[in-house]
């Protein structure tokens, strides 16, 4: 570790050591020595506390034990005599010390002018506590000599004392460096409104005892004389000691010294010539010097004046850029004589060059931005008629209010959403701050970054959230300061931002027990996906991993260590784990079950030093132990992050936390508070729910609407370590009287326990473990003090076979219930979503969110559902159509179970009619899935669309595309000869699509099997979707080729392509693979989605990338390439059994109770044990897949289908062509010709024979196209024009029959049509003509004049 000491212990300072502790936690052993014999303060607060605003405990910087716990020594009242370059030693007056850094932040020293009397007891200088105290202890009149800022601050903060006090300015006015000269003039009328005396044009001869004597010979008593002439940077001591200095010591713009290992920084350093007397500035350095110093340079220090404000109550002023005005330069200002408010903007070379406010200085922060950007100055800034805010996103004009939000964590972002659901971000005008370089993100699920999930995956900011609303996000941003006086935030560049409502939301920091080594290279938090990059860096080259923490984040901190592969041990100092959650037989339950799964739990530990060796860290426990390992990771609980409300002088707790009231405002009015760093009746929330519920207060406050936090429900469910765990209420039985039953299952390791009150009827908490399924209905009987049975253990007690079952009944829960208490839905809620219209799960998360945060109260939210349908007298009919009354899931098992094989024989059993365009595709998806016997078998011909019947995409004007299988995109260069030459050779328009593969478009009819002859001859197999729901398997190059790949995705890619090929399923399935361990939104978009590791493979299921777009969940983790099938065969099996028709994986997940858990136990830990069948019906389909157009073109008889006419060669005159880009497109035929029909009254047409049993095909009555439809024994034609449209296609449609009518369901658009005269089955109205048909010795005979007409005519 190295040694770091800071010459100095000011503000600076305390910057530099907070950064280095975040950035670098154990890199360094910091020493900071400072001669005031007192803590770090904040010197900007020196005047309210002259002034009694403020006390001087509210001007600390950080919390008394803040060093302890980061292992920073701090110096007090010790003066540095020597800084020994050559040794690398500074003496002080107590000690010396060695160091490897040396940092000078020795700030500045004030100016005292060498006046007679200058060394008199009275006189002081304004710069530490001590001078403050000293002041103060003395009373009688005061002369503050200096009329700066500094001064004017001093004699404003006297007078607030009653005292007669005097300013005296050697020049004609105040702030002569910020202040124009009406400016001057009028902060001088102001400070003789007060009380004030202004000696301008002063000069001063001598002070005596008892007065200060002016050049013109007048004396102004004085019983004390406060120096506010001016500061010098402090370099005596660089000086002596060799280092460079001018006015500061000399550094680069990376505070670099000329001396190696030596930098300045703050008040007493000088870069380029300029020397920093604000603070802004020298927090801004201390955090380039950070970075430098941990190996992570950031961008040069560069300076923004960023204005500066007056400090005196009741004064508001801000000055920023040039006063001066040079000629040429253009000045405008205004000043309102009844208010006093003045402004002056100093415009050069037409930009905004200087700005003075008195007055009114709300607009400081907009004005100080438009000073650095280049639009060109607008007169009517002048009167704030700005047209945007030039550091906010989109175009708010200023008339709106600003609301500040610090902290954009899970409740700062949920509070966002909750005011832009009360349109508030209409009302205000938003800026959040967030100290990550992450936008918000889910914690509740960190630990699976481990396992895989990526950081946007874990994201919770939906799209364009921000600029959608126009709210500014300042990511990186840390907020150093609240000035609750002039309403100001101030970051650590120094920019300012004037707040109206300010919001904060800066959760908690994690506690690192104060014990020796807590800061050695290998010690770690577990709090931020910062955190878990170093954690993972680490653990790449370790072997073990040690947890200090047994909690809930411990525990949580466990998993990931475990995940990452590491020999995991568990340390708590309490007797138990989960200490304030479990009792002792909860917490020994959890404890076997843990130490089951590999991970060494010690308790009853303390910690007592932490010492690196050869073999790692070494741990020293109290009790003599000592246990060895790679890297310890502090996860001991969490603190509120308070810091900056305990600066601003907020109301905090004893033990820290802003105290909040029930609107969740702090002690000043429009300042709020929420999340874990709120504290309401002296109790911090370090849950998600409560921060939540006090984000939804804190939006109403703002939106005038009624709401109070009135505390929350602590209660949680969660696995740990794969572990059911809960605990609700009053888990440990303190209550007064209570009893408690408990069920232990030896065996199976389950551990349940509930508390009831003394009289038996109210449950007052409980303990789940190893089987938490009743904790729902537990928690609702708790929360809603319902009655209890006359024997309370049935509640946790297996429930026998044949009794009644023990779940609790909605019906009897009010509907005040709260079902839902991450996103606050109560059942009244959900019953009325499902009065809206909402009737599936799905639905219900859309629409009220319940169930879509940790997904604990899914099954409650599916009961209360289904019991609300019930009320309302709604049967959920899940039939797929009149044909049939069965769901699809029905379907299937009806088929697999009674192995049937054709549509004929399950309509014939188990449904009426002939079918439709529902049931028929459906039927014939399901065939497929079980049997995947060939598509155009006469039994299932019947049952295609037309693009599998004719395995092509039909288009718009009736021809077809096509697309040859190209296994992961790959393609040999002989493979693209092929296909090029094919679609030269039949005029074919040719694109690549964003699928990897190439689509051939415009092919007839009749051209599909000399193509696909072709295709075959040249290697390539049937394309995707014809009969099939497997998409191409997209992938990139993988370890093949990339730089980055550590495994061939490529290859996996071919390989599951080949695998699925066959499959059918309810929807298209679309996969992709990627070889490198990058985020991949490509794979994570995807049904089936699988991702590279060091290790294997991390598989994602159930994303969409379409139109409602949805993130796969991380199903499972570095997965060999057999375990990684396996998962796949059973998960696709699975979803194909269970979902609806068309229903997408996205959509089926989201409408399966349990969710991504109840899919891994049942695919991962086979819950239902139908693991192996899954896997053999897989087995099935792999094993009898065939490519259909190889087998299409060794049947004549199925050939005789790819004919537009039946007995006609002449081609289709609708499809016309024309060059573009150098290609065929399709032309626009304005109106199709009109052809004469037959001159015969009747045309034999064809043999019956040619007509496929229960399907339709093309024909020519004359030069006229008609279509003809057979079904069961009748014979019916048709006009072939697909209404509305100008395809002639008809014949291709599906036939079958709507309340018992005969119809076609045309392929295009899906109408159904009447066969008996071509009127719409709905609405009647005629759309297409019907001819006559008759039947003699097997030929079909079709007569010349419509059936309209006919009928017209008669």
């Amino acid at each position: 570790m190295r040694k770091l000491v800071m010459i100095g212990n000011g503000m600076a300072a305390t910057r530099l050591a907070e950064k280095l502790v975040a950035m670098a936690p154990g890199m360094f052993a910091i020493t900071i020595i400072g001669d005031e014999p007192r803590p770090a303060y904040n010197r900007i607060q020196l005047s309210p506390v002259l002034g009694g605003e403020k006390t001087f405990h509210q001007t600390r910087l950080l919390p008394e034990g803040w060093y302890a716990e980061h292992r920073v020594t701090v110096r007090h009242g010790e003066t540095v005599l020597e800084a020994n370059m050559a040794t690398r030693q500074v003496r002080t007056t107590a000690r010396t010390l060695a160091w490897d850094e040396l940092v000078f932040t020795c700030g500045s020293s004030p100016f005292l002018p060498p006046l007679p009397g200058i060394d008199l007891p009275h006189v002081f200088a304004f710069r530490t506590q001590s001078d403050v105290e000293a002041i103060l202890a003395t009373s009688g009149d005061a002369v503050v000599i200096g009329g700066g800022v500094l001064g004017v601050e001093a004699a404003a903060a006297l007078r607030r004392n009653g005292d007669n006090v005097t300013l005296v300015q050697r020049s004609d006015r105040l702030m002569e460096q910020q202040l124009d000269a009406q400016a001057a003039a009028l902060l001088t009328q102001r400070l003789k409104e007060r009380g004030i005396a202004c000696a301008l044009n002063a000069g001063i001869t001598q002070i005596t005892p008892q007065a200060v004597v002016l050049d013109d010979g007048r004396r102004i008593p004085a019983r004390r004389v406060v120096m506010a002439t001016g500061v010098r940077p402090n370099i005596a001591l660089a000086q002596r000691s060799g280092l460079a200095c001018q006015r500061g010591i000399v550094v680069d713009r990376q505070l670099a010294t000329a001396v190696a290992g030596v930098s300045a920084i703050g008040e007493c350093c000088e870069v380029d010539g300029q020397t920093f007397g604000l603070v802004a500035p020298c927090m801004q350095q201390a955090e380039v010097l950070a970075a430098r110093l941990c190996g992570k340079p950031i961008a040069d220090f560069r300076w923004q004046d960023a204005g500066t404000r007056l400090k005196v109550t009741g004064i508001d002023l801000f000055s920023a850029g040039k006063v001066q005005a040079d000629e040429g330069d253009e000045q405008w200002a205004s000043l309102d004589p009844l208010s006093g408010h003045y402004r002056r903007l100093l415009v050069r070379d037409g930009k905004l060059s200087g700005v003075l406010l008195l007055g009114d200085c709300a607009s400081a922060a907009t004005f100080t931005d438009l000073l650095h950007s280049t639009q060109p100055a607008q007169a009517g800034w002048i009167f704030d008629q700005f047209t945007t805010q030039p550091s906010a996103a989109g175009t708010q004009t200023m008339t709106k209010s600003t609301l500040a939000v610090v902290g954009h964590g899970m409740v700062g972002h949920h509070f966002l959403e909750q005011c832009v659901s009360r349109n508030l971000h209409q009302q205000y005008q938003i800026v959040v701050f967030g100290e990550e370089r992450y936008a918000a993100y889910d914690r509740v699920h960190l630990s699976e970054y481990f396992a895989g999930r990526s950081a946007d995956s874990l994201s919770l900011v939906a799209g364009d959230f921000f600029a959608e609303h126009g709210i500014e996000l300042r990511l990186s941003q840390r907020v150093t300061a609240i000035d609750t006086e002039a309403r100001l935030i101030r970051d650590a560049d120094g920019h300012e931002l004037h707040w109206d409502k300010l919001v904060l939301a800066t959760g908690s920091y994690p506690f690192v027990p104060p014990i020796p080594g807590n800061t050695l290279a290998g010690c770690f938090v577990y709090r931020t996906l910062d955190d878990l990059d170093a954690i993972a860096a680490r653990a790449q080259t370790a072997r073990r991993g040690v947890v200090i923490g047994g909690g809930l984040l411990g525990l949580e901190a466990a998993n990931a260590l475990r995940q990452l592969g590491l020999e995991t041990h568990v340390v708590e100092f309490a007797p138990n784990l989960m200490a304030v959650q479990l009792d002792n037989g909860g917490a020994a339950m959890l404890r076997e079950k843990i130490t089951e799964l590999g991970v060494s739990v010690h308790t009853s530990k303390a910690t007592t030093g932490i010492t690196e060796s050869e073999n790692g860290l070494t741990l020293s426990f109290a009790d003599g132990e000592s246990l060895t390992t790679d890297m310890v990771v502090f996860s001991a609980g969490i603190r509120p992050q308070d810091s900056l409300a305990r600066s601003a002088g907020l109301r905090l707790g004893e033990r820290g936390g802003i105290v909040i009231d029930n609107q969740c405002r702090s002690s000043c009015e429009d300042i709020y508070a929420i999340g874990e760093c709120a504290l309401w009746d002296n109790k911090i929330y370090g849950l998600v729910a409560p921060g939540y519920q006090m984000a939804r207060v804190t939006a109403s406050a703002l939106a005038g609407e009624a709401g109070e936090f009135t505390g929350a429900d602590m209660s949680t469910r969660l696995k740990l370590l794969g572990v059911d765990v809960a605990s609700f209420g009053d888990a440990q039985g303190r209550t007064a009287g209570c009893q408690s039953y408990q069920w232990i299952h030896g065996p199976e390791q389950i551990y349940k326990k509930i508390v009831v009150s003394g009289d038996g009827k109210t449950l007052l908490g409980g303990v789940l473990v190893g089987d938490a399924s009743d904790y729902a209905t537990l928690l609702q009987m708790m929360l809603n003090d319902m009655a209890l049975p006359s024997r309370p253990e049935s509640l946790i007690l297996p429930a026998l076979e044949g009794s009644a079952p023990k779940a609790l009944g909605v019906a009897a829960l009010p509907d005040s219930a709260q079902i839902c208490s991450c996103h606050n839905v109560s059942k009244g809620d959900i019953c009325q979503a499902v009065s809206n219209g909402a009737t599936s799960l799905g639905a219900i998360k859309s629409c009220t969110k319940a169930a879509t945060g940790c997904g604990g109260c899914s099954a409650l939210v599916k009961q209360v559902m289904e019991y609300q349908l019930a009320q309302q007298g709604v049967e959920v009919k899940k039939d797929i159509c009149e044909h049939f009354a069965y769901s699809r899931q029905e379907i299937y098992h009806l088929v697999r179970v009674n192995r049937i094989h054709t549509f004929e024989q399950l309509i014939a059993r188990y449904g009426h009619g002939d079918g439709c365009e529902i049931c028929k595709p459906l039927v014939g998806s399901v065939l497929a899935s079980c049997w995947n016997e060939y598509l155009l078998k006469p039994a299932h011909l019947p049952l295609q669309d037309t693009n599998d019947r004719y395995f092509a995409n039909i288009q718009k004007d009736g021809t077809y595309s096509i697309v040859p299988r190209m296994p992961a995109g790959e393609v040999t260069p002989d493979g693209l000869i092929a296909i090029g030459q094919i679609a030269k050779r039949y005029a074919l328009y040719s694109k690549i699509t964003g699928g990897q593969r190439i689509d051939l478009f415009g092919a007839r009819l009749e051209q599909l099997p000399e193509i696909w002859r072709e295709l075959l001859d040249a290697g390539f197999e049937t394309g995707h979707a014809y009969g099939k729901s497997l998409r191409t398997v997209k992938s990139c190059v993988g370890s093949t080729w990339c730089r980055y790949g550590v495994q061939d995705s490529t290859g996996l890619a071919v390989t599951l392509e080949h695998r699925y090929k066959g499959l059918r399923a309810p929807h298209k399935i679309k996969m992709a693979v990627s070889g490198c361990t990058r985020e991949c939104a490509e794979a994570q978009g995807k049904d089936v989605g699988v991702i590279a590791t060091d290790k294997g493979w991390n598989l994602y299921l159930c994303g969409n990338g379409g139109m409602k777009p949805r993130h796969a969940d991380l199903f499972a983790s570095d997965l060999d390439d057999a375990t990684l099938l396996r998962t796949i065969d059973r998960f696709l099996m699975f979803y194909i059994r269970t979902a609806d028709r068309l229903q997408r994986t996205s959509t089926w997940m989201d409408n399966l109770e349990g969710g991504i858990e109840y899919l891994r136990s049942v695919i991962i830990d086979d819950s239902l044990g139908i693991g192996d069948e899954l896997e053999q019906e897989m087995a099935r389909v792999i094993d009898s897949y065939q490519c259909e157009w190889q087998t299409t073109l060794n049947d004549p008889q199925r050939l005789a289908l790819f004919r537009s006419f039946v007995n006609s060669d002449t081609p289709d005159e609708a499809v016309q062509r024309h060059a573009v880009r150098g290609q065929p497109q399709l032309a626009v035929v304005s109106e199709l010709p009109s052809l004469p029909g037959s001159r015969k009254p009747w045309q034999a047409v064809c043999s019956l024979e040619d007509i496929p049993p229960q399907a339709g095909i093309g024909a020519r009555l004359g030069e006229m196209q008609i279509a003809l439809f057979r079904l069961n024994d009748k014979v019916y034609a048709l006009d072939n024009q697909e209404p509305g449209s100008q395809a002639n296609v008809l014949s291709r449609g599906i036939l079958g029959d709507a309340g018992g009518e005969p119809i076609v369901i045309s392929p295009l658009y899906k109408q159904r049509i009447r066969l008996r005269d071509g009127r719409q089955s709905e609405s009647g109205e005629q759309v297409v003509r019907a001819w006559p048909v008759k039947i003699e010795d097997g030929t079909v005979w079709v007569g010349n004049q419509a059936l309209v007409m006919r009928a017209e005519a008669s």
